[in-house]
């Protein structure tokens, strides 16, 4: 069922609005001239009238059967906020200038993550545009931004969204987004969108006034949860598939990051989940190219990922916690939190050859079993990475790995998350190793959830025991204190870690063995007395192995490998990338017997070998 305003060519809107308990309903026009038009209700509860004389830019509010005016539940622009009128977007008239745009294939995606408010001094769509070459002259090819819908004030992570279909005013709105998008297209990168599918933020959320929009069978930590399952949930469903296919189909979207869908709770026999992943596919089968789900979920629940004869749901892939907390536990070695379940390079070892590291074993921090078992689910439907903006931005003083790790442990971070069998993904600044950190920031109106928010903040840091006072979300220094410097870029170290981002990616597309993405062609072995991870990876008559050095001191490891000429290809700690010297030597002749590595404390060293056959055992 399609909802919202529609315009059309001949200067008629549309007008869609779901509201099954109310009596009477009226579209208020205000401009250019301001009326009042009545609705008529169908047997679903759906309310519709088609309007002469409203042109796109016209502003209109709905007036409710008790004299309330609210704007539209599936507003596509709010030009003055959540509490303003919405606005009618003509979708039909943006000329496209990205030709026959196909997409990026999910196996070949390299992600970068932006919050467009804190990634330019502007905090606009047109001031990104500008970078994207930059991006590209690293290896970027598939953008994924934080949510752009309409949240209150203009500084926010964007999960505080009210109007999932609307376009934040502050960013640009619907054309600044679909410039950004285009633009993104002509130079072949992707654009995947963050949506919020597991609750609204708490101001300007005026859809329980227009319909059963939540429930009380299941609590949120943000709240009333969505109603997928009571009564009334298919037309919320309704609602948020349709969602879906507005970003796809009037943005050009490439792929949805769905996130922290474990706050949805839905006890249905088809859940929501399925239904979306069904539509989705219907949909990309109608346009004739792939349109991608991306799930983020800290259940360790591989059905996200199952298709659907599998029992699962359907998703293309899912974010991939646990690989950040190994890598994070045993580089910058916290045991506080959800981190005291990591720690060690057995953990790293189960990651890489199955996804999950907790499958269903006991997890200390939870206190219960978690999880189930990911090993069957191919390698290029996770997403692995050392920093994003939950694992940043969720530190009580938002630090970056830079400000945590060495200069050689943020290159061994990179090697770990770029060199690996799955998706990888970069959070803004990274790849130059930027300094400023990225806080938790709102603008909100209301005192009294600005207090609430201020006291969830400091709650929630509570089983870290970090030290420090919790930047203020409201103050806007916060804010300000969260924007890129990529000018840093250009100097020393930075620019020394930069062109290291973009060797390992140019590594991973031309080496077949790297860009050849699989659980099964690959041998990962831990050496946890010296915190080594060994990884082997192969295709066809391709060969790599991978050594990384956990240990902050040199170390010695003795391998057996196939009979063969060994090459390497880069040592992080040669001088070439700020190290003092790779220990490594610079060829192997091996004839199947035993051979002795050295690698620099915080390093890694990669060889290869063109051979048809796997990597064997240790001798």
């Amino acid at each position: 069922m399609r909802i919202g305003a529609w315009y059309h060519e001949t200067g008629k809107c549309e007008f869609v609005v779901w509201a099954p308990f109310i009596n009477e309903l009226r579209v208020k026009i205000m401009s250019p001239d301001e009326r009042l038009v009545s609705l008529e209700r169908d047997g679903r509860g759906y309310w519709r009238s088609e309007v002469d004389g409203v042109f796109p830019g016209a502003r209109y509010l709905y007036r409710l059967d008790d004299g309330t005016e609210r704007p539209d539940p599936a507003s596509c622009f709010q030009p003055d906020g959540v509490h303003g009128p919405s606005q009618v977007v003509d979708h039909s008239s943006f000329q496209r200038e990205d030709g026959d745009w196909r997409g990026v294939p999910l196996q070949e995606m390299i992600m970068y993550e932006i919050h467009v408010g804190t990634f330019t001094k502007e905090g606009t769509f047109d001031a990104v545009v500008p970078a994207l070459d930059y991006l590209g002259g690293l290896g970027v090819n598939a953008i994924e931004l934080m949510p752009v819908a309409q949240f209150p004030g203009e500084r926010n992570w964007g999960y505080d969204g009210t109007y999932p279909f609307a376009v934040q005013n502050s960013y640009g709105g619907p054309d600044g987004l679909r410039r950004f998008v285009s633009e993104c297209h002509k130079k072949g990168v992707a654009v995947i969108l963050d949506v919020v599918y597991n609750h609204l933020g708490p101001e300007g959320n005026y859809l329980r006034d227009f319909a059963p929009y939540f429930t009380d069978k299941y609590k949120t930590p943000w709240g009333q949860a969505i109603n997928f399952d009571d009564a009334y949930s298919n037309d919320v469903r309704n609602y948020f598939i349709e969602n879906a296919l507005h970003w796809f189909n009037n943005y050009q979207i490439d792929a949805l990051r769905l996130d922290a869908v474990h706050g949805i709770t839905d006890m249905s026999a088809k859940p929501f989940l399925r239904e979306l992943a069904e539509r989705v596919e219907e949909f990309s089968v109608l346009k004739g190219r792939k349109f991608y789900l991306i799930a983020e979920s800290d259940l360790n629940d591989s059905r996200l990922t199952r298709r659907n004869e599998q029992g699962g749901y359907g998703l293309d892939a899912q974010w991939n916690d646990d690989f950040h907390h190994c890598v994070h536990t045993l580089l910058a070695e916290e045991k506080d939190g959800y981190y005291a379940d990591f720690g060690e390079v057995s953990h790293l070892v189960k990651s890489m050859r199955e996804g999950f590291v907790y499958s269903g074993g006991y997890s200390e921090y939870r206190k219960r079993n978690h999880g189930n078992s990911s090993r069957d689910i191919p390698a290029h439907q996770f997403v692995v990475f050392s920093q994003n903006h939950d694992q940043v931005g969720n530190r009580m003083l938002g630090e970056r790995l830079s400000n945590l790790v060495s200069f050689e442990a943020l290159k061994l971070a990179a090697g770990i998350v770029l060199l690996s069998p799955s998706i990888p993904i970069l959070f803004m600044g990274e790849e130059y190793g930027e300094t400023v950190p990225f806080q938790y920031f709102v603008s909100h109106s209301d005192k009294a959830l600005i207090e609430a928010v201020r006291k969830g903040r400091k709650d929630e840091f509570a089983s870290f025991g970090w030290e420090g006072e919790v930047p203020d979300p409201e103050a806007e220094s916060t804010f300000l204190n969260s924007k890129l410097n990529i000018g840093l870029h250009q100097e020393g170290r930075h620019n020394v870690l930069f062109s290291f981002y973009k060797e390992l990616i140019r590594l991973r597309r031309e080496f077949p063995a790297l860009s050849h993405l699989s659980k099964e062609d690959m041998e990962a072995r831990g050496f946890e007395d010296k915190k080594v991870l060994f990884v082997g990876r192969w295709f066809e008559e391709d060969g790599i192995f991978c050594l990384y050095n956990f240990n902050k001191e040199d170390v010695e490891i003795g391998l057996t490998l196939p009979e063969g000429y060994w090459s390497r290809i880069l040592d992080s700690s040669s001088e070439e990338w700020g190290g003092k010297g790779g220990k490594s030597a610079d060829k192997i002749e091996s004839d199947g017997s035993r051979v002795v590595l050295n690698t620099r404390g915080h390093s890694f060293v990669l060889y290869r070998l063109r051979v048809p056959s796997p990597l064997t055992e240790e001798g």
